[in-house]
């Protein structure tokens, strides 16, 4: 599985430490940048890290920044994208298993490097439970005129 990873300054240093965690799980890991903790522009990250999934040149995504919130919102203008703002293991595994996240989003800001780790874990050791999930994400893609299965 193949995981495309990217963030802005505020969320490097958990980008580093969760590339060293995914390759040591075995995962092959696309890292989109940023390279530093210096000033940049999100998007300009995140949004390459996204399209990678649609591409299907990654399998899932995973942005990070300062909340988190600003990296989930470019990742889902990427038609094909469902991204999950997670802060604990609980909601990374009910946005896979309710919502087929196929991102998230964390803030380095929010959760320790440790919880970081567990939200990753936790999301991708969860399964979609498909059911009435199924239908509500049809129902959303759908309206993205994309497709549920990415």
């Amino acid at each position: 599985m193949k995981i495309a990873i990217a963030s802005d300054h505020a969320g490097y240093h958990l980008k580093q430490h969760l590339i060293a965690h995914l390759r040591a799980s075995g995962y092959a890991v696309a890292d989109c940048g940023t390279d530093s903790d210096q000033p940049v522009d999100y998007p300009d990250y995140i949004r390459p890290a996204a399209e990678q999934v649609v591409r299907e040149e990654a399998d899932a995504a995973i942005v990070l920044g300062g909340s988190g919130n600003g990296e989930a919102i470019v990742a889902n203008k990427v038609r094909g994208i469902r991204c999950a703002v997670c802060w604990n293991e609980e909601s990374a595994r009910l946005a896979k298993q309710h919502n087929n996240a196929n991102a998230i989003a964390i803030g380095e800001r929010m959760v320790t490097l440790e919880m970081g780790t567990k939200i990753v874990d936790a999301w991708l050791g969860a399964t979609f439970e498909a059911g009435r999930h199924a239908r509500r994400i049809a129902k959303i893609e759908r309206e993205a005129g994309t497709s549920a299965n990415r």
